[in-house]
Order: C-alpha cells, then structure tokens, then sequence
C-alpha cells in the first residue's frame, strides 16, 4: 500500500498524490506544481519529488524514539490559534487545539496522546548534569517573514509547517540548513537574564508539569488520560468520517484493555475487501506505530462487549482466537488490536543519566531474563564491567522503566522481575504505551529527596515551632519527613522541607482545601537555584505578572515569557504572591526584576522587596516595569510606556537588558487611627492598631480618593467588565460628573504639618502628595513653571510635593492640561491629622480613613529602577520637571 523512501532516514510512508487543491511543499515551502507530490500516510508530510532525497524530519511515529531524555509538555487549556499547525499530523488548527505552555508545540485535542515528549528541559531532577546544551528545535509554525540564520533567506510559511527554530535561543533555519548550525546552544541575545537550566534542581515526581511551573490550575486543563478521552474520540470520529462509499467501511480501533475501559478509539476508513494484513497496517498507523505488521493481529469487539462489566477479562479469554478476513456478512463495531506473543525480543537499554558515548544499547532477552541479568549484560556493552564484583552484586544500578505518553512516568523493575512478563502485561493495557515505553539503566545512588514546598496564609507574627503544631494540626504532617526551613512572620508564610515524594504531594493537594482563622492556605512547589552554577556574567531576570490587569493581557504576557526565559524564573502574582519568586531567587547573587502589572501591582511587589531585602543575597535588585494597568503612572516616568499594547515580548526583554538604573524614593504612611474598634469587649473601647503602607507614586485624600473608591466599589459589582484601559477611564469620567457639584470643606476637616512646621491649607477638595511627575494617567499636577518658593522635584531627591485641588471640574482641566494644581509645600516629614473620616488612596488603592494621625516618612533604602534611556518602547510623555538633569526630554504622547 505505500513504499518506505529509501533514501532518507526518517521513516516516511510516502505514496503518490494527485493533488486536488494548492497544497505547498513542507520542506521547501514552495508551490507544488503539476498537482503532483508524495504524501506520507502517517503524518501527512507533502512534498516535491524533487525534495525527497533532502528531507530529515522524522515522521510522527519515529520521533519518540529519537529522543534521549523525554520531557513531558505542559498543556494549557483548550483554544483556537490562528494560522498555527499540529505538530503531529501537521494539519492545520481550525478547531480546538492544545499548546504547551513552555515550548512551542500546538496539537489538535485527538492528536494530543501521540505527541513526542520532547519539550524543553528546565530544570535537573536529581540525575542530568548538563553544563552545556545544545539546540532544542521545533518545527514550523514561525511568520513568512522569518529568516533563515545559515542561508539568509525565508524559512517561515504561513501555508505549511516548516522551517525550524531553537526554543531556547530562537535562531531560525530551514529544514535542510539547520542539521548544519553548531550544536551548542548560547542562549542568543537574552543569555544574560535566562536562567540556566543546570542551575535550576527540583524533584517533581509526583508533580506535574502545571505544579512546577505554578501555573494556575482553576484556568488551565491538565493534560492527563482522563481529560483526553472525549477530545481524542471526538476528534478521531471528526478526522475519519464515515463513509457513504459502498465499497468503504469505517472501524472503531482500541489498542488494548486501557482504551477498552475509558472506550477511548480511533476510526479508521478501508475497503470492504481489505485483507487482516491491511486493517492492521491502518490501525497501526492511526496509533502512529511504525512496527512491522506481522508482529499485531486484530480481535473482533461488539458493543454488547464493550458495554460488560468484565470486558478486559473477556478480552483476555478471546485473545488467542484465530481471525479470518475482516469482511464478512455481519461486520463487527469494534476491533482490538494485539501483539502477537513471543519467546523472545530485542529491547534498547538506554543510558540516559550515566556519562557514556552511547544512547542505548540493544539486548536480546528471552523468558528467563530477569532485571538483574539484563544489568549483567549491560554493564561490559556500556564499559561498565568493572563495576562488576565477583560476587556479582549489582545493587549499585537499576533498571527503570519510563512511559512517556502525555505525561512521563517512571518505574523502577524488581531485580527478579521477569522482563517478557512485564513487556506483555504492557502490551495487553496498550500497544501505544509499549511503543512509547523505554528501559533505562540508572546509578542506584542514595540521592537526597528534597521537595521544597512554599506554604502562605498562616497568621503572621508566630514562631517555627507555632507554625509547625499549626501545620501539625491542620495538614498532620510527619516531622520525621517534613521541617521548616524558612519563617517570613511578617507575611504569614513558611517554606517546608520534605523528603518524601508521597507526603509532598498529600501536603500540596491538602493545602488547597485547608483554611487558617478563615483564610485559606496557598502551596507553590518552588525550585532550587544552584548559585554556584550560575555564570559570572549572568544576572538572570525574575519576572513577576498579574494575569487580572491590562484587560487580561497578562495571561499572554505569562505564555510569552515562559517561552522566552526559564519558566522557573516567572511567577503568576495571583499564585501566592512575590514571596515565593524572592524566596527563590534569594540566593542568586545578582539578579533584576520585571514588574508586569499597574501602578498596584507595582507597589506589591516593591513592598515585598522591602520585607524580604535582609534575606536576599542581592539585597537592591534592580526592577523595570511593564504597564499593565490604567494609569500607569510610574511606568509613564520612567520610560516604559503609557501602558502595553501588544507589543513583541522579546522586544521588551531587550529593552529591559538595555535600560539604565535610576534611584527613585520610597514612602512609609503610618495611620494610627484615634476612633475605637467596632465590637469592644466588656465596654472597653480599644483604638485599632497602627497600620503601615509603602507608597511609590502618590497618596491622595478627599475628593481624589472619593473617585478611586467610587471606581473600585464598581469594579467589585461587575469585575468582567473591567477589561479595557478604555472602559475603565470611561467609568472614572462617569463618577466624576456624579461628584461634579459636591462640595466638601476638606481643609476645615484636617491639619497639615511639614517638617515640623504648621501649613494653613487653602479652600481645596482634595489633597495630594505626590513622589512622581505624573498623576491620574500622566498629568502633571505640579506644573512645570518655576517657584522660587520650591526645589525643581525629582524622584530622587528624598522630598515630596504637596499639591491641592478643588474639586473635579479642577481635577479635569488639571487632566486637560489647561491647568496645575496649588502648590502647597515641600518637605520630608508630614503629620496628617483627621477630624472626621476621610477617603484615603494610597498608589490607587483607596479605603475610608477614621479620624486621627497619617504620618509620612521617606521609607528605607531608595529604589533601583530601571529607566529606558534608548528605544521605543511604547508611548512617552513630556515630564521635564521630574527627571534628573542628566535624562533627556521624553516624546510626547500623540
């Protein structure tokens, strides 16, 4: 039915097509004229005559086995993706498809379980000791304007799947021009700020790939067996439609007693005189087995047997029983395909994890070989015979055995376990499984299991040993396995050590349905970072993203930046916070920060930053913006951009590598409230305890903060409205007209000193004390003229400028830029005093102060911020009276 191309190595079931549409060829990209070209059976790779003495990609169903260490992806949710094409049957994606969240591999949701376990290797699980890598390709899908890096020319097509790129450091190349580029990978123009991957260890046996990478887990779908079954079968069902072609039959195909049981099948459409030998051949390629035929038989199944109870018992009894010709009168719903039995095989033992030239070796074993003969012979194939003592103990090695479907999972085989038994028992529960199935021999060495789990929410301000009997009681964890490496009091949050792979998975999966004084615990599973791996010259970049701002560009944001960096160097702020990235990186010795989010999210993780500082080996990293939110604010100031609109995520990296450091000041507010707790106990009035906020931009009190409460109150009725910069400042105008005729006699609720001395505050509505030179999306409060009375602002300088407005009809000439605020004063040191409550917002977020004192203060070390002296990189705004003398005048905002 079709011919192996000899003349290549890629297993290819080529055959001649008349084409009956445009179809372009996959390794040239170019049009196939005379509506002639070879068409694998397979995969469906087309190509010109002419081209198939130059092809080198494998076929879909030989690729699993030319990888040396299999990956698992880690497959995100289901989704629509333009212009993009499966990476095993290589057809386009115009239905629901999965794309692995850090590689870029897409697959329709039925070609999922035959996809090659080949992403990137991020991080060491106990065994690999790679210091150099070499090049992780991916094929196809890049732009048609994507160029080859060896020859210069085009290598991208929107057409097919072709052309090849480097997931870690994206050069790109032709099919043909790629197996010509140096091997060892450098990690392109971002190895500065990458994470390598030696330096990077985390045990993650019992975990998946969506636990190791924290990504969340309520908008995400786990790629495991059970979450497939429907996809697969639906889409088999969609691919192969039955056919109304009388001389045609369509079959339901299993491949052993798993797909039995979760009625998980592939359709397959041949002629009604088919003979066995070429059902089998289709079934086998439906599963993407390219094994010889003979060695597989087909069982009869009816419905009535799929729907019993004791189906795989009864497949068992029926599974010696003689088939004639699949034609006949009453042809059956379902087919089982088996492996015929043998008395002996040829296994491959691969030597992944030992450092030998070799990748496998291959054994001939028979019913009597067992594990511990197997690694007898082994040992003298790979140069290893001199680990061989007379006595023949063997216990230093072992052999595993690995499956690596959509997930990778490993088991270590008795020592007298009986090899042909347990490739048979394999192949009864499915033929794909066995196909991907793979022997390893492994050094038995005692390694240390350490699982470093990260666990937030407790109540703050308690001990080590009052955090462990409080994780004792709710979580019973075993402090034989289990201790308390790291205590942050301040934020309620502990790092645990464990060395047991069953009681980290209990404790993760336990924490998630476990709640402390009413408040729920968070787990992160969190890696370790090797400093002493890390080069010299590297500062890797710790990347923080708040998927809820920007209109929910940040979950793209997230996908972009996993792909580009280490996954284990980004952190989803809605997944436990900063903590647990500053945790990680608290041994790194010199590292930056990306802050993906608004003016909020920004002030969050400054605030962290200060919390933690003593604990880090880089005690001041310096950290760079990516505006996310609505105002946007400090992003504005420095450089970075009125907000982000799409623009390329590797452009941005760039521009952070090449930004400068600045100093910018940092703010404490005390509010020590006089006004008595609700709910005193036995009459006693007690006043509520101090509270302490950071401040980075601005605070502002009376009608300024009015408007951002009235704003978050109606954000928090209706949150999925809020997506767009647009419709949020649309709903800023709408509660200042509704405040337009409000009058409110601030000055007369409140007291001003600075530095000590009185201020008598003028007739305003509102008063703000601003750090940066833009306010409410980048106007200038100040004013730019000069005043004899004040010192130009800078945000360096360790003053802030204290400016009044009277009302919103001010406020909006103040945003029109017709007008500037009053100035009021100038100082380091301000007391606040209230007379009544007073609406107070702090960076945006705003609440109902009670009376009584607001003190602020210049906070502790200044902030090392990352300013964009070249480039153009989003929209800038003319600030000149807030930039030290050296920076040069921004654009301004068209």
């Amino acid at each position: 039915m079709s011919q192996t191309n000899p003349a290549n190595s890629t297993e290819l079931c080529l055959q001649n097509h008349s084409l009956t549409k445009p179809t372009f060829c996959h390794y040239c990209t170019d049009f196939i004229w005379g509506l002639a070209g070879y068409q694998c059976e397979v995969c469906n790779f087309m190509s010109h005559e002419k081209c198939l003495k130059n092809v080198k990609i494998p076929c879909s169903c030989i690729a699993p086995s030319l990888v040396r260490v299999p990956v698992a992806h880690c497959f995100g949710p289901p989704g629509h993706y333009k212009r993009k094409f499966c990476t095993v049957c290589r057809k386009s994606l115009e239905s629901l498809a999965f794309r692995c969240e850090v590689c870029e591999l897409h697959v329709h949701t039925d070609c999922i379980l035959f996809a090659c376990s080949d992403c990137r290797q991020c991080h060491q699980d106990g065994h690999q000791e790679h210091d150099t890598y070499h090049h992780h390709w991916r094929e196809g899908n890049l732009s048609s304007s994507a160029r080859c890096e060896v020859c210069k020319k085009t290598c991208g097509s929107s057409e097919v799947l072709s052309g090849m790129r480097c997931e870690w450091c994206g050069i790109l190349a032709h099919s043909a021009c790629y197996i010509i580029v140096t091997p060892e990978c450098t990690f392109g123009r971002l190895r500065n700020m990458i994470l390598p991957p030696n330096c990077v260890q985390l045990f993650s046996r019992n975990f998946s790939k969506l636990h190791c990478f924290r990504i969340s887990e309520n908008l995400q779908t786990e790629s495991d067996e059970d979450d497939d079954v429907d996809g697969s079968t639906q889409g088999s069902a969609k691919d192969v439609q039955i056919s109304t072609d009388s001389s045609k039959q369509t079959l339901k195909i299993f491949d052993g007693n798993d797909a039995v049981k979760r009625n998980q099948f592939r359709l397959i459409s041949v002629p009604r005189i088919a003979k066995n030998e070429e059902v089998v051949e289709a079934a086998l390629r439906a599963y993407y087995i390219n094994d010889d035929q003979q060695e597989y038989e087909l069982q009869t199944f009816t419905q009535q047997a799929l729907l019993s109870d004791d189906v795989i018992n009864r497949n068992d009894d029926a599974e010696d029983s003689n088939l004639g010709s699949v034609f006949r009168e009453s042809v059956p719903e379902a087919w089982i395909i088996r492996a015929k039995p043998k008395d002996e095989e040829v296994i491959r033992i691969y030597a992944a994890w030992l450092k030998v030239g070799m990748a496998y070796v291959s054994l001939r074993v028979n019913k009597d070989s067992t594990t511990q003969t197997v690694i007898k012979e082994v040992l003298p194939l790979l140069g290893r015979q001199f680990l061989i003592d007379p006595d023949n103990n063997l216990q230093c090695f072992q052999i595993r055995l690995m499956f690596f479907l959509s997930l990778v999972q490993r088991m270590v085989l008795d020592n007298q376990e009986l090899i042909l038994n347990r490739l048979k028992d394999i192949r009864k529960t499915s033929i794909r499984q066995m196909n991907q199935t793979r022997f390893y021999i492994v050094e038995n060495s005692k390694s240390i299991v350490q699982v470093n789990l990260f666990v937030g929410g407790l109540p703050p301000q308690l001990s080590s040993e009052e955090y462990t009997n409080i994780l004792k009681d709710e979580l019973a964890i075993k402090t034989n396995v289990v201790s308390v490496s790291h205590v942050y009091q301040a934020q309620g949050a502990v790092v645990l050590e464990i060395s047991c792979f069953s009681e980290a998975e209990r404790i993760y999966m336990l924490v998630k349905d476990t709640t402390v004084n009413d408040k729920p615990l968070n787990a992160v599973v969190i890696p370790e970072v090797r400093d002493s791996k890390i080069p010299q010259n590297c500062c890797p970049l710790l990347v923080f993203v708040n998927p809820k701002s920007g209109g929910l560009k940040g979950r793209d944001l997230l996908y972009s930046f996993r792909k580009l960096l280490n996954p284990h160097q980004v952190f989803e702020l809605t997944n436990g916070g900063p903590l647990p990235g500053f945790h990680t990186f608290s041994k790194v010795p010199s590292f930056r920060v990306l802050v993906c989010g608004g003016d909020g999210t920004v002030g969050w993780v400054l605030g962290a930053l200060e919390e933690i500082r003593h604990k880090l080996v880089c005690s001041e990293p310096s950290v760079a913006i990516l505006p996310l939110g609505t105002g946007n604010d400090l992003g504005r100031v420095l450089r970075w951009g009125a907000g982000y609109s799409g623009e390329d995520p590797y452009s941005i990296l760039v521009s952070v590598d090449e930004a400068d450091d600045v100093l910018m000041d940092r703010w404490t507010i005390l509010l020590d409230a006089e006004e008595p707790a609700e709910g005193a106990e036995n009459g006693v009035a007690e006043p509520e305890p101090p509270k302490i906020v950071q401040m980075n931009n601005y605070c502002g009190l009376g009608i300024d903060a009015e408007l951002s409460l009235d704003f978050h109150h109606a954000r928090e009725e209706e949150p999925g409205k809020f997506n767009s910069r647009f419709h949020n400042k649309g709903v800023y105008v709408k509660v200042g007209l509704q405040k337009i005729s409000h009058t409110r006699n601030l000055h007369k609720d409140i007291k001003l000193q600075v530095d000590q001395h009185e201020v008598e505050l003028p007739s305003i509505e509102g008063l703000i004390f601003i750090n940066i030179p833009s306010w409410g999306s980048g106007a200038d409060l100040w004013g730019s003229e000069s005043d004899n009375r004040f010192e130009k602002p800078r945000i360096d300088d360790g003053l802030l400028e204290v400016v009044g407005v009277t009302g919103v009809v001010h406020m909006g000439q103040v945003q029109g830029g017709f007008r500037s605020g009053i100035r009021i004063a100038q100082g380091s040191y301000f007391r606040v005093t209230l007379l009544k409550p007073i609406p107070v917002q702090v960076d945006g977020e705003p609440w109902i102060q009670a009376p009584g004192q607001i003190i602020i203060s210049a906070a502790g070390p200044k902030v090392l911020a990352k300013f964009v002296a070249t480039g153009n990189l989003g929209e800038y705004v003319a600030l000149p009276e807030g930039l030290p003398e050296q920076w040069p005048l921004q654009r301004k905002n068209g």
